[in-house]
């Protein structure tokens, strides 16, 4: 507790514990906490909130969206599209309503926020191939969402931000839609877990070594191959032409390591980024609003998105 931020300790004692070993019983517990959270969140004046679904990979279900349109936004706006975390084994697009509504509001972007389908129900590439088919419809759909498809971010928290960095390599090699921004917020990259941040903290708020170990399990079906980089980025070998990356790496987090490894090997790789890590933070502690090392966090992230999604002069 000394290690924490002054700003967050208070916060410590009524966070929720996180324990994915059963995950369909866990991931009710945090469907109807994030309802709650998400019910609470005001929007707006003049913001458009629509609910759809989208056409889902060959074979697979749809993908339901949600769509946050601010005021007075002009035909032709940049977008972001936004996957939720939760270690891909829980989450919903509920528990993203506060991040979407001040991203889009603040920003003045259209943000498309994704339900992509869960772990170990649905191992992987299930939940990246809905990532990648909600992109590839935003793309598609410009004219109807009044985006400019030339003007694309991704992004996300924990495994949302994992799935936005596999997703950037995948589009990069399949020559998918062209993304200007990739936002990974505390980004779950690195199935080895083997670097000094993940060893040490086994008992930090909201997400743990042990915790990392199961997800990853979930996600990746028993590991019986190796695992391709589009499931966890840190394992691809090329990392040149990507786009330019905002990253968070916070002290606390046993996910510190991998994000500040990952950034530093996309800048050898000549990519932009801008690398944030405070002190005293933990796990996700960058989504509590009013919390100011939290806020600080946020806004470098709404500048850089920002001027990322930016009418080019």
């Amino acid at each position: 507790m000394d290690r924490i931020h002054p700003d967050l300790r208070s916060l410590v004692p009524a966070l929720p514990q996180v324990d994915i070993a059963e995950p369909a019983a866990f991931r009710e517990r945090q469907r109807i906490r994030a309802t709650e959270l998400a019910a609470a969140v005001v929007r707006p004046p003049g913001m458009a909130v629509v609910d759809r679904p989208v056409r889902g990979p060959a074979g697979a279900p749809d993908v339901p969206v949600r769509i946050y349109t601010p005021g007075g936004t002009a035909t032709g706006a940049g977008a972001l599209v936004w996957f939720h975390g939760g270690g891909y084994v829980f989450g919903e697009i509920a528990a993203s309503e506060r991040a979407c509504v001040e991203i889009a509001d603040v920003v003045g972007c259209v943000v498309v926020s994704v339900e992509y389908r869960l772990a170990p129900e649905h191992p992987y590439p299930a939940g990246l191939d809905d990532c990648f088919a909600a992109l590839t419809w935003v793309a598609e759909h410009g004219d109807e969402l009044g985006v400019d498809p030339e003007r694309l971010a991704i992004g996300g928290v924990s495994a949302g931000a994992g799935l936005a960095a596999g997703l950037a390599l995948r589009a990069r090699d399949e020559s998918g839609p062209r993304l200007v921004y990739q936002l990974l917020d505390n980004p779950m990259l690195d199935d080895r877990m083997e670097t000094v941040s993940i060893r040490e903290f086994t008992d930090t708020p909201l997400w743990t070594h042990g915790q990392a170990i199961l997800g990853w399990d979930f996600y990746l079906g028993g590991r019986s191959t190796e695992t391709p980089p589009y499931a966890a980025a840190a394992r691809a070998t090329d990392l040149s032409g990507l786009p330019p990356a905002w990253i968070s790496a916070n002290e606390l987090d046993p996910l510190r390591d991998e994000a500040i490894e990952y950034a530093v090997r996309l800048m050898r790789a000549g990519v932009p980024v801008e690398l944030h890590h405070r002190p005293g933070t933990f796990h996700g502690s960058n989504g509590f609003p009013g919390i100011p090392v939290s806020d600080r966090t946020r806004e470098d992230m709404h500048l850089g998105l920002k001027a990322a999604l930016a009418v080019p002069n």
